[in-house]
C-alpha cells in the first residue's frame, strides 16, 4: 500500500532510547482504541506468524496488561506492561518487562510513552520507549524493529476494517 503518511523508526544507541513516529488515516478515537483495548490490541501487535494473547489488561494508572506473543509451534514469550500515567486520547506510558509465564520478570524492563494527535482525520502516534539496559536493548534491536514495523503495518489495516 502507498500512502503519504509519515512513519519514521529511530534509533538512538547513546540515549538507549526508539523513537517510532507513525501517521494513520484514521480518527483519534479509533487509534486510541486499538492501543488501549485487548480486543483490538490482539489483533494487531504481533508480528505474524506471531499471535499475541492477553491474560488481563486494566487500563488505568497503576493497571497492567499481562500478556504473551505466541509463535506458530505455541511458544510463549510473556511480557507485563504496568500503566504509570494515562491522559485519555493525548498520552499514555508504560512500564514494560519480559516475565515468565507467573509474572517474575527479567531485571531490566524498558519505558513506553505514547503521544496521540489528530489533524483533519489523520492521527499521528509518537511512541519513545526508553531501555534500562543497553545491552538489553542491544540483544532485542533487530528483531524489535522488524517486528514492531510489522505490527503497525497490521494495525493499518485492522483500523481500515474498522471505519
Amino acid at each position: 500500500m502507498t500512502n503519504n503518511l509519515l512513519f519514521d523508526f529511530t534509533v538512538d544507541k547513546a540515549a538507549k532510547k526508539v523513537f517510532i513516529t507513525r501517521e494513520f488515516a484514521a480518527e483519534i478515537d479509533l487509534v486510541w482504541d486499538a492501543f488501549t483495548k485487548a480486543e483490538i490490541l490482539d489483533q494487531w501487535v504481533a508480528p505474524a506468524p506471531f499471535t499475541s494473547k492477553t491474560k488481563y489488561m486494566d487500563f488505568k494508572v497503576g493497571g497492567k496488561r499481562f500478556y504473551a506473543m505466541i509463535s506458530p509451534d505455541g511458544q510463549a514469550r510473556w511480557a507485563l506492561q504496568r500503566y504509570t500515567s494515562i491522559t485519555p486520547k493525548t498520552n499514555f506510558k508504560i512500564f514494560n518487562v519480559f516475565t515468565d509465564e507467573n509474572e517474575n520478570p527479567e531485571p531490566h524492563g524498558s519505558e513506553w510513552d505514547h503521544q496521540f494527535s489528530e489533524t483533519n482525520g489523520i492521527t499521528k502516534v509518537s511512541i519513545t520507549i526508553y531501555n534500562e539496559s543497553f545491552e538489553r536493548m542491544e540483544r532485542l534491536l533487530e528483531g524489535f524493529t522488524q517486528g514492531m514495523k510489522m505490527a503497525l503495518a497490521n494495525l493499518e489495516n485492522v483500523l481500515a476494517s474498522r471505519k
